[in-house]
């Protein structure tokens, strides 16, 4: 923890830093958010909340942020939204009535960001987001809401170019796809339907996954049977896990297997040699060669967080930390802390970071930054696309069970 900075935890739902003053009386500009320490989302609100405080703890070691030549530490003021978007809602309404925060930082999950972004657009707070991706938040005409990165429907778009790439004839491919019914993984599927149809590939499995997940036997049955040659999952990290375990468990044989949230879901670590050959959509890697001043390159940032907090970086963290990175850039390119001047100088990002480049268009996506697909191979996640950032080659098809 930083020095000087008390936490506490406030009726079971508010995790807030030390610092009640306002920016101007204390020296410090106050960020607020409200993240998932509870609930289904709890393991990766836990990384979101990580790349939030490793970033102010480097920001503050380094001398803060200077506005019109004065300088600031920043502080962040935590509440649990318990994984519930209306929650959410209610809790961001608070810490912008009555914790007078001007600035947020964004939630973990594209469902909890649609709940917020209409109360930080009421207000007229910047909201800068890492964690809610889906391509349906941009289509709303927000002024406030800033993503740094890549959009939902590009996630898994990688594994169908991989798949068309491998095969002769692409248009003699089944795909099936097991999606789960909330924005994020529905605008996943939205991108996998416009590239299976630009290639001419045949759906033959596209079910809807229930937000309480807790088994996919139906699904995979289906696959069992109509052996698709392509199949596509996103459950967020319970979904990731229970693929990988019971596609083992049901000796289904898939030659192409892609999932998100792989290294959330630690599905390496936890699963072995049945996660071989799975390939993960991410919007980070360590061995990216992306840099800035502040972490140094991809991998100091991925060393830095494992050393902090005892776990490989993933890449929920590492984009939460640029967020911070980029409400401090616009902070002292703003000159101001007005909500509306800040607000104008992220709508002019155009940064390079440890996570890579940040430019938002005129509706707040990041149209700098490509998503990439790493592969379990022999117990470690490696990219294998696209081909400009890759370590390794795909290895394809996988192995029926009955050879591994």
């Amino acid at each position: 923890m930083m020095k000087g900075f008390v936490t506490g935890l406030f009726l079971g739902v508010a995790l807030v830093w030390a610092g009640a003053a306002s920016a101007d009386e204390a020296g410090t500009i106050r960020l607020g958010a409200a993240v998932s320490l509870t609930g289904k989302y709890s393991s990766n609100g836990a990384f979101t909340r990580n790349g939030y405080d490793l970033a102010v703890k480097r920001i503050n070691e380094e001398g803060g942020v200077t506005v019109a030549g004065k300088t600031y530490k920043l502080e962040v003021v935590y509440y649990d939204d318990e994984s519930t978007p209306a929650r959410g809602a209610q809790l961001v309404e608070r810490l912008i009535q009555q914790d007078g925060v001007k600035y947020l930082l964004g939630p973990y999950s594209s469902g909890l960001t649609e709940a917020i972004a209409p109360v930080t657009e009421k207000y007229g707070v910047p909201m800068v987001e890492a964690n809610g991706a889906a391509v349906s938040l941009f289509r709303k005409g927000y002024r406030y809401l800033f993503a740094v990165l890549s959009t939902t429907d590009q996630y898994l778009r990688g594994a169908v170019e991989l798949a068309a790439n491998v095969n002769e004839d692409p248009s003699k491919l089944r795909v099936a796809m097991a999606f789960e019914n909330d924005p994020f993984s529905q605008d996943v599927r939205e991108g996998v339907m416009e590239d299976a149809a630009k290639f001419g590939m045949k759906i033959v499995i596209d079910d809807k996954l229930p937000p309480e997940l807790n088994d996919m036997s139906a699904t995979l049955s289906k696959a069992k049977v109509l052996k698709p040659d392509l199949l596509l999952v996103s459950g967020h990290d319970k979904g990731a896990a229970l693929v990988v375990r019971q596609l083992a468990d049901q000796r289904v044989d898939v030659p192409m297997l892609a999932i998100t949230h792989c290294d959330s879901a630690q599905i390496a670590e936890k699963f072995g040699k049945i996660a071989e050959y799975t390939l993960c959509a991410a919007q980070w890697a360590s061995t990216l060669k992306y840099s800035d001043a502040l972490f140094g390159s991809a991998a100091d940032y991925a060393t830095l967080y494992e050393e902090t907090y005892g776990h490989a970086a993933p890449y929920q963290a590492a984009e939460s930390s640029a967020a911070v990175q980029v409400f401090a850039d616009a902070f002292e390119r703003a000159g101001s802390l007005e909500p509306d001047a800040v607000r104008d100088a992220l709508a002019e990002t155009d940064i390079k970071t440890f996570y890579g480049p940040v430019k938002f268009d005129e509706t707040g996506k990041n149209m700098s930054k490509p998503t990439v697909l790493f592969q379990v191979q022999d117990g470690k996640y490696v990219v294998v696309y696209p081909q400009a950032f890759a370590e390794a080659e795909v290895r394809w098809p996988t192995p029926s069970w009955s050879a591994r």
